[in-house]
């Protein structure tokens, strides 16, 4: 059965979309096939993938509106894994979705032909509450949160939750929470250590153990288009996100 993953935060720079790129490419290391889906108008997740953004074309934005089919927008990337690009055209779907019925279902249906051909997908959401996110979220079977390990996160983790919670009541009864993803980590500071413990004592299990330290390799790879595997597979970086990719599926395979 495929997983679908939505990689959300609505606070920005927290490594949101270096999580989609980099577990997508570890997960297809490892032999699952994978969809990347780039629901972020930004476009970071494609030009992080080695795809000229601004030659894409169509994109999930037309695919959300109606003018293209899943197929025709779909790319192949030479990391293993297909992605469903964006670029800064994607902003307008926010304004012609409201017009549409069913506006918060849209990337739901569209996926649905397609998911016997992936193991996982991956959705990119963008860092804001709007009816892309919101596709996002009614596409979903569970919800991967990264997080810096700072106060500012904390009262905004507080505020996702809320938001995850009116998506379950309302759109996605089946929502969960996959878990939150502890990202540059910086272990000398006694801040990021204390958040990382009030996290962990709330959420549990919920917390992956995999922390992805900052890294200035991961930071560097996606300049080149590349997912920090292809870039440099001993760096810091690429390790823990494999680690990730391992800890998830095990995750996995224990709730089959």
């Amino acid at each position: 059965m495929t997983k679908i993953l939505a990689i959300t935060n609505q606070k920005g720079g927290v490594g949101k979309t270096t999580t989609a790129v980099n577990l997508s490419a570890c997960l297809a290391e490892i032999g699952r096939r994978v969809l990347l889906v780039d629901l972020d108008p930004q476009g970071n997740a494609t030009t992080g993938c080695g795809v000229v953004k601004r030659e894409a074309m169509p994109t999930v934005y037309e695919v959300l509106i109606g003018q293209a089919e899943f197929g025709q927008a779909r790319v192949k990337t030479e990391f293993g894994f297909d992605i469903l690009p964006s670029n800064r055209e994607l902003a307008g779907a926010e304004i012609e979705l409201i017009d549409i019925d069913g506006r918060e279902f849209r990337l739901r249906q569209a996926l649905a032909p397609v998911l016997t051909e992936y193991d996982f997908v991956i959705i990119d959401c963008p860092p804001a509450l709007n009816m892309l996110t919101v596709n996002g979220l009614t596409a979903a079977a569970a919800v991967m949160i990264p997080m810096q390990c700072e106060y500012y996160a904390l009262e905004g983790l507080t505020d996702l939750v809320t938001t995850l919670k009116k998506v379950r009541g309302n759109l996605n009864r089946g929502l969960e929470i996959e878990g939150l993803l502890r990202t540059m980590y910086d272990p000398r500071s006694t801040l990021t250590q204390q958040v990382s413990s009030e996290l962990v004592e709330h959420f549990g299990h919920r917390v992956y153990n995999t922390i992805v330290p900052r890294n200035v390799r991961l930071a560097e790879a996606p300049s080149y288009g590349k997912p920090v595997i292809a870039f440099d597979r001993n760096s810091k970086g690429a390790i823990a996100y494999m680690a990730l990719a391992e800890e998830m599926l095990a995750r996995t395979d224990a709730k089959a």
